[in-house]
């Protein structure tokens, strides 16, 4: 089978068009024919060689989120599941090919009235911005900030804040355009990406949901109302400065919090029960899934060379 794969790390040209054998489904798993394969910015950390301390190596096949159906089942997994047209998540990666495999607990029906390419734009980034909110213990009313809010699961948390009953929901990304769109979905105020702007913005955010980390995270800090929680649920701006702690402790009588949030730490059945009425949400027209552009398979290093220039409004979608 055809599949894209990392050949050398850095540059998105180290990305490469190879055949490699059909997967076969182990005990539990099933093997799907890829029909779309989301485009992750953990995707893009990955073959910049970011996370080769995690044990991502040169060599990997990117890609964690597809849809398609199902064309084989491994040992343990009923038969009646061929044919069925799913979402999958395939773990570390493996998605982008013609053919990927995931375990059965890692599959989900797509719904009639849901597309391919919605399932991979929602799947993985509704779960984090459903549960990031619930981690950072978000209640009606409250103000939250989402920082960088233009990939997927900014959009996805701006929605569901706003769905939710937020006080005020502002943004930080770097156009009007962006700005403009975002407020379509739920934003009320627009604030450039130092957190600056927004006239009648907030003075100060119970919540905020940092998809960006990097040097400026600690500046956020400042944004927190007493008794505010930040919690960083990506870094694709980098790693904070190690010393960042420094400023919670500067502000230690506001009893600021602080938390990472990974949807690896919620149980599956919990992932998967959210995931499934975000799908019903988009069919009632509750959601809306953003999908920046869908490119051939072939086109890979076009998608990122576009999320390395920061030119995606929500996701890019890869198609076998």
């Amino acid at each position: 089978m055809k599949a894209i794969m990392i050949r050398e790390f850095g540059d998105p040209r180290g990305l490469a068009v190879t055949d490699i054998p059909d997967p076969v489904p182990a005990a539990g798993q099933v093997m799907i024919t890829v029909e779309a394969v989301g485009v992750a910015g953990v995707d893009v950390m990955i073959r910049s060689g970011a996370l080769a301390a995690y044990g991502f190596q040169e060599g990997h096949i990117p890609g964690g989120e597809v849809a398609g159906t199902v064309a084989a089942v491994g040992e343990g997994v009923d038969g009646a599941w061929i044919g069925q047209r799913v979402w999958a998540f395939t773990g570390t990666g493996g998605g982008y090919a013609e053919h990927a495999v995931a375990p059965i607990a890692e599959v989900l029906p797509v719904p009639a009235g849901l597309s391919v390419v919605d399932a991979v734009t929602l799947g993985s980034s509704g779960v984090v911005a459903h549960f990031g909110l619930a981690h950072a213990h978000f209640r009606q009313g409250e103000t939250v900030l989402v920082r960088g809010a233009a990939g997927s699961i900014g959009i996805m948390t701006v929605q569901l804040a706003t769905r939710q009953g937020a006080g005020a929901v502002a943004v930080t990304t770097s156009s009007p355009e962006r700005g403009r769109r975002l407020r379509d979905l739920g934003a009320t105020h627009v604030l450039d990406r130092s957190g600056a702007g927004g006239p009648g913005a907030p003075g100060g955010y119970d919540v905020i949901i940092d998809v960006v980390a990097g040097d400026s995270m600690p500046s956020f800090f400042d944004r927190l109302n007493p008794n505010g929680r930040l919690v960083l649920v990506g870094a694709v701006g980098g790693q904070p400065p190690a010393d960042f702690g420094a400023t919670l402790m500067a502000a230690f009588q506001k009893s600021m919090s602080f938390a990472t949030f990974s949807a690896a730490t919620v149980p599956e059945p919990a992932r998967q029960a959210v995931r499934r009425e975000q799908f019903a949400a988009v069919t009632r027209g509750e959601l809306v899934p953003v999908v920046h552009e869908v490119l051939p398979l072939e086109q890979v290093v076009a998608a990122h060379q576009k999320m390395d220039a920061g030119q995606v409004f929500g996701r890019i979608v890869l198609t076998p």
